[in-house]
């Protein structure tokens, strides 16, 4: 029986500013955080930076045209606040706002419909400078001064809005790890970027209601695991409810609730920052739907003194593994998205989700990627099964249109639907790419054909 998906589910591709445009001082954009990374000795795996990356803000007619050609129904792109506003405020940088009106034209043009995520995390590096990013209180309302900036200026034609692209990973590698921009090792500080980066939605999604715009919403995307208990002990079930709320609760939560996870109050104690009674009231009720970006899911036991959470991670060597190392696990998807929609009753859309892989090119330019294609497959399956049994997923966003900069291990990790040559940008539709293309004309699966085949 085919799983056929309904009339209004949404299909997309995504991308990130950063990863694909290029252009890095092009037309008045100003530095990023990223593009002061990246030159530091030893950031970037092979010294890679993404100055030039896909060069879509050259092509970016092109690439439209490849995902129209490829039936793709939405788009996920991120603007690059530095290129919008070269310091993060004040005056505003005409030539890179009339890149994003253009792109919007474009894709309205050929019938995809644009979700515009505000923050993926190239923060304009002055605000780094002159008051320490993330880490300052005032930085909630520039955010917000943004937002609104763009909301104004794009809300005609774009009516699914993200503010930030995984806080997590701001937070984790940004603050605990020092791996990503702004590359900072400071645990606590990592946490009061957690908060101002929570602040920030606030104020963007109160600057957004303000505006009334009709049929738009707002949400934020973020990254987490489904965590299986190691075993089926009491002991170890709680473990696996700590490290979700730990992980996808951490930014959820006070977003839809107001404020932390009680286990997080209870067990990181003065690492957590207080929201004001104003900034609880303004976050509470503060998504209209949640972006979901799903790679791969995690066993966890109990691991008393391990922590705060005390929880450690099984590592999972009988499952196959992406070239990132992470293990393939599909239904995982269908269990978290039952869990989110439990906890938070939420419309969901699948903003990531995709695989990196060793791909090999023939002499056309072409990829034969059949495990891409039973990734994709397995991972739709499961949202299939919880959209059967109730769960409201509204779309499915592929990660990636196409190859591209893939932060810190540069242009090592393949991602896209679409091969990019990156000596001569040459773009070429990988088999996955085809297969997408098929399964969107069909909007659905036939579980009966193989995986390589289309639907």
């Amino acid at each position: 029986m085919a799983m056929r998906f309904p009339d209004t589910f949404l299909w997309g591709t995504a991308t990130s500013a950063y990863q694909i445009e290029g252009a890095a001082d092009v037309d008045g954009k100003g530095p990023s955080t990223w593009d002061t990374f990246c030159v530091q000795p030893g950031a970037i795996a092979h010294g890679d930076t993404g100055a030039r990356a896909c060069d879509h803000y050259h092509r970016y007619a092109e690439d439209v045209a490849l995902m129209q050609s490829m039936g793709i129904q939405a788009y996920r792109f991120s603007v690059s606040w530095p290129r919008v506003m070269p310091t993060g405020r004040g005056e505003v940088n005409r030539a890179g706002l009339d890149f994003y009106d253009r792109l919007v034209d474009a894709l309205c043009a050929a019938g995809i419909r644009p979700m515009v995520t505000l923050y993926h995390w190239d923060l304009p590096d002055a605000l780094q400078r002159d008051i320490g990013g993330w880490a300052h209180r005032d930085i909630a309302p520039i955010f917000a001064d943004y937002a609104e900036f763009m909301f104004k200026t794009l809300s005609d034609r774009v009516d699914l809005w993200i503010t930030l692209n995984e806080p997590w990973c701001v937070v984790d590698g940004g603050y605990f790890n020092g791996v990503h921009a702004p590359g900072i090792k400071d645990r606590r500080l990592g946490y009061q970027v957690g908060h101002n980066l929570i602040r920030a939605h606030g104020a963007a999604v109160a600057r957004f209601r303000s505006m009334s715009l009709d049929n738009a919403q707002i949400g934020f995307a973020v990254n987490t695991t489904f965590s299986y208990p190691a075993t089926d002990t009491p002991a170890d079930r709680a473990a696996a409810e700590r490290a979700m709320l730990n992980f996808a609760g951490w930014f959820i939560e006070p977003m839809h609730f107001g404020d932390y996870p009680d286990v997080m109050r209870e067990r990181l104690g003065s690492l957590l920052p207080t929201f004001t009674s104003e900034e609880t009231a303004s976050l509470r009720g503060g998504l209209d739907f949640l972006g979901l970006n799903y790679y791969f899911s995690d066993v966890v036991r109990h691991a008393p003194g391990e922590g705060e959470m005390e929880l450690a991670l099984i590592p999972q060597r009988d499952l196959p593994h992406t070239t990132m190392g992470w293990p393939i696990t599909p239904d995982g998807l269908r269990l978290l998205l039952h869990w989110l929609a439990a906890r938070y009753g939420l419309p969901i859309y699948i903003t990531e989700n995709g695989c990196a892989l060793d791909d090999v090119a023939d002499d056309a330019g072409r990829v034969d990627d059949p495990v891409r294609i039973r990734y994709l497959r397995d991972h739709i399956a499961s949202v299939y099964a919880a959209v059967q049994s109730g769960v409201d997923v509204r779309g499915y966003f592929a990660w990636s249109l196409m190859d591209n900069f893939e932060w810190s291990l540069g242009y090592a990790k393949r991602f896209g639907l679409v091969r990019c040559d990156f000596e001569t940008l040459q773009r070429t539709v990988k088999a996955s790419g085809e297969w997408y293309a098929a399964l969107i004309r069909a909007n659905g699966l036939n579980p009966a054909a193989r995986a390589e085949s289309a639907v």
